[in-house]
């Protein structure tokens, strides 16, 4: 038992914390917090988060950052709504391209950390403001309304209301990518890799796990998601935007380290960002509701950056102690 409640604090954890914040924000503000329509809007704002935590919870996992998905997952999107609105593409030819266009971003950073040599902090840094930058060219900071996708099939598809209770569509595409990104770290060699990779890279390469290419894939899967959360975004909004992307870095990076994934690499799981990622969700609604004004939500997603790396260490020195 003492074994099983090991392996799994983490997982523990963060369950309890969403637990207890919901609570609280039941107590504080009930007429909200016990209203349907709070988790209708939840089910679809928070699925891009939860995309984007996914894909950062693989490369830290790895023992790398991307600082540069906020400017990727506006990119695609732009690509797609560029391609269809104003190309005459298809939906699903404009859909296709913008997740090719992603992947190719990803594959750009993990070519300028592998290759290169370039540390991942310092290249994604540099990719972010350029495919702002060219974006904002292109577009001449112009939006592009996509109000002729509304009710058509792909909108459905991604975005739409289903079934009699109008369940957002991206909110099952969120639990269908977490079941799969778990099943792909925890059930599969190239999960396996990242796990021993972001633990000790030289006895992973000594045992012949094919480094560089492990890192460079996982680059590529955090470009190919982000470009298929901003899809969502735009497609949920029915317009593109050029500052789109702009205000998940701080949530992506809360939902990742509340959730349990270690700051060092080498230790992680889906399920924790998953509900790490809700439970950052349910803090910045019920800092709103609350009747807090929107500044105390950078504060508090800092503080619990802060406190969640902070503690997850202390427990990792004491294991080790």
């Amino acid at each position: 038992m003492d074994l099983l409640l090991g392996r799994f604090r983490r997982q523990l954890l963060v369950t309890l914390a969403l637990a207890g914040v919901w609570g609280v924000f039941v107590l504080a503000s009930p007429e909200a917090f016990l209203d349907g329509r709070i988790y209708n809007s939840f089910l679809s704002t928070i699925p891009v988060t939860l995309v984007l935590t996914l894909g950062m919870t693989l490369l830290v996992v790895l023992g790398e950052m991307d600082l540069s998905f906020p400017s990727v997952s506006a990119a695609a999107a732009y690509v797609f709504a560029f391609l269809h609105a104003q190309a005459g593409w298809s939906p699903a030819a404009a859909l296709g391209a913008a997740l090719l266009a992603g992947a190719a971003m990803g594959f750009l950073n993990g070519l300028l950390t592998v290759k290169v040599g370039v540390p991942s902090i310092i290249a994604t840094i540099g990719t972010q403001f350029f495919w702002r930058g060219l974006i904002l060219l292109l577009a001449d900071g112009l939006a592009i309304p996509l109000d002729a996708l509304r009710g058509q099939g792909l909108h459905t598809l991604l975005v739409g209301r289903l079934g009699p209770w109008e369940i957002p569509a991206q909110s099952l595409w969120a639990l269908a990518l977490g079941v799969g990104l778990a099943l792909l770290l925890h059930r599969h060699p190239f999960g396996d890799a990242l796990l021993f990779i972001g633990d000790n890279p030289r006895a992973a390469s000594s045992l012949g796990i094919p480094v560089d290419r492990v890192r460079v894939g996982a680059f590529t899967l955090m470009g190919l998601l982000a470009a298929f959360a901003g899809l969502l975004a735009t497609l949920e909004l029915n317009n593109w935007w050029p500052t789109q992307g702009e205000g998940y870095m701080l949530l992506v990076f809360a939902g990742v380290f509340v959730g349990g994934t270690s700051a060092y690499g080498g230790e992680g799981t889906i399920y924790g960002s998953f509900v790490g990622a809700i439970l950052i969700g349910i803090i910045e609604a019920g800092i709103v509701t609350a009747g807090l004004v929107g500044f105390w939500t950078r504060l508090v997603h800092g503080l619990v950056i802060l406190v969640s790396v902070s503690a997850y260490a202390l427990m990792a020195k004491r294991r080790r102690g």
